[in-house]
């Protein structure tokens, strides 16, 4: 049986949450979005991002035989990602049953960044003086006219 070892000094992680929306992206197409992303850090490793499993688009992916052993994590089982014609053996990971140190990471999923592009979500809000109201008043009121006269053009007219 492997041994279990303990996360310390000579060999830290830290799990820490993301701060606001996480995206991964695969093939151009979002695959999982999630606000409640753990991010591990272990040693001089880059941080991994980890996603619930609930926020993840299981449709794309196939799980694999495929398994590896991490003495401070545990057994990782593998994913597959198939999406518009594009194969990624592997690609995603998971810690199904962790070590207790880990129980974290417990059924969250995590993937290769060679493979899947993971961002943070830029989250937008509307300007203070973004007046709704004015737009609404040039549009049509339901009976084919404008509730308000049109904006003057912003363009020349084209030229033959």
């Amino acid at each position: 049986m492997p041994q279990m070892k303990i996360p310390g000094p000579d060999h830290p992680i830290t799990l820490d949450s993301a701060p606001g929306r996480v995206q991964a992206l695969y093939a151009g197409h979002v695959i999982a979005d999630s606000a409640d992303v753990i991010l591990l850090r272990e040693a001089d490793y880059p941080a991994v991002a980890y996603f619930p499993r609930s926020d993840v688009d299981m449709a794309y992916m196939a799980r694999t035989d495929h398994s590896t052993h991490c003495p401070y994590k545990g057994e990782a089982s593998y994913y597959t990602l198939n999406m518009d014609g594009r194969l990624s053996e592997n690609a995603v990971w998971s810690y199904e049953d962790p070590y207790p140190a880990m129980a974290a990471i417990r059924d969250r999923l995590a993937f290769y960044p060679n493979l899947v592009q993971v961002r943070p979500v830029e989250e937008t809000t509307a300007t203070p003086d973004a007046d709704v109201g004015e737009v609404v008043r040039h549009t049509d009121a339901g009976d084919g006219t404008t509730q308000s006269p049109h904006w003057p053009p912003n363009v020349d007219e084209p030229t033959a």
